[in-house]
């Protein structure tokens, strides 16, 4: 099996909905394309065997401070370094285009990646709700 990571890579708005859905439960928001050629400074795609089996996006403030977001690997590829090379990649990129800060939230059962596979530190934040479920 080839295990790819293309930064920017090329990928269907459905193939990503699918893989949101799979991920993190529900419908998850349309039009992928759109919204991250608008508002991202790029993502990751990671493919095995040209299937989608993991993302993530890198928006940014367009200068020193980027944010990861919608990390994602399918369920039946997970626990296998996919999520931690997405995010080191992510890493990467960010610093190239020049930014000083890689940012990320998560729940905490999501902690330990984060933290260890992720490499981040943890930071104190805020966070506040702006639309009911």
């Amino acid at each position: 099996m080839t295990l790819t990571y293309d930064w920017r890579g090329d990928f269907g708005d459905p193939e990503v909905a699918a893989l949101h859905a799979r991920s993190f439960g529900g419908a998850g928001r349309g039009d992928w394309r759109t919204r991250l050629d608008r508002h991202a400074l790029g993502w990751v795609c990671a493919r095995e065997d040209g299937e989608l089996t993991g993302f993530v996006v890198v928006a940014w403030d367009g200068g020193a401070h980027a944010f990861v977001l919608d990390t994602m690997v399918a369920p039946e590829a997970r626990r296998r370094g996919i999520g931690a090379r997405l995010v080191e990649r992510a890493a990467e990129e960010a610093r190239a285009a020049g930014c000083d800060w890689l940012h990320v939230d998560f729940e905490p059962h999501l902690r330990d990646f984060y933290l260890h596979a992720g490499g981040f530190r943890p930071t104190d934040a805020g966070l506040k709700r702006l639309k009911d479920q």
